[in-house]
């Protein structure tokens, strides 16, 4: 099923918009915007899809989505349902602002958002997410900038969405992990060994081996597995092609290889993923 473009807009008298959201029910919306989203679940429970990630999800949980990605927030039954969303543009407050020095930490959490984030909510912080809704003007804009500050300070978040669904980089690397990522990216589906990316990167497999571990917290194969299981998800979610078809588009040589590792990254099968989409 592919996500539909949704128009956000923004609260009077501000540059971004924010809200509380009641409902008896959270209905399934698979949608994305241009707008980076901030949302504190404050009643109610459900499942929570962003990017090719579905988990469950309770009060006090707070999530970040960068600019882009689709993603929806399902209750799981009627009843008491609440959420304070937060809607901004990277550039709400002139562009290049995350890029200075004393916000650089808020530009990288930004980011990162682009996989989607669990984050930290301790009380404090909880307390001033909610009264983002009521406060106006200048001070309501402070309080946002003050809570993304605080975000960017605290505990790192938790990625939702797989590695295959955004490229992880750092700034001292980029140019050359942009290589590396392209060739992945553009031949998930083919058989890639280490001795031809090491080869793209101009680095020997040994050096390689490492400056991706640096650069990506997880190994090569561990990444190409979750790029490639990451691909898998989207077909599944988008298309009705069969199982063993997508496995083999998506670089796995045979099905079996392709459930387990399907499984060991998803904690279901790709069955059961792809009829939480249904």
């Amino acid at each position: 099923m592919r996500p539909a473009l949704e128009h956000i807009g923004t609260t009077g008298g501000l540059s971004w918009k924010r809200y509380l959201y009641r409902s008896a029910e959270f209905a399934f919306s698979w949608h994305f915007h241009p707008e980076i989203e901030l949302t504190l679940i404050t009643a109610g429970t459900g499942t929570r899809y962003a990017g090719d990630g579905i988990e469950p999800y309770d009060p006090g949980q707070l999530t970040l989505l960068g600019a882009g990605v689709p993603h929806a927030f399902v209750s799981a039954a009627p009843g008491d349902n609440e959420a304070v969303v937060i809607h901004f543009r990277a550039d709400f407050l002139g562009p290049g602002l995350f890029d200075v020095p004393e916000f650089a930490a808020v530009g990288g959490l930004l980011d990162a958002a682009g996989r989607g984030l669990e984050l930290p909510a301790p009380d404090d912080l909880v307390r001033r997410i909610v009264a983002l809704t009521e406060q106006p003007g200048a001070g309501g804009t402070l309080g946002l900038l003050d809570v993304l500050v605080r975000l960017a300070d605290g505990a790192p978040g938790r990625p939702l969405a797989s590695a295959g669904y955004r490229s992880p980089d750092r700034p001292d690397s980029r140019h050359r992990m942009d290589v590396v990522f392209g060739y992945l990216h553009e031949r998930y589906g083919e058989p890639i060994a280490l001795d031809d990316v090491a080869a793209v990167a101009h680095l020997s497999p040994a050096a390689f081996s490492r400056f991706f571990r640096r650069a990506t917290g997880r190994t090569f194969t561990a990444y190409l597995t979750e790029l490639r299981v990451g691909a898998a998800c989207r077909l599944l979610s988008e298309s009705d092609r069969a199982v063993a078809d997508i496995a083999a588009s998506c670089g796995f040589g045979n099905l079996s290889n392709f459930n387990r590792r399907f499984r060991e990254l998803k904690a279901m099968t790709p069955r059961e993923y792809r009829a939480a989409f249904a």
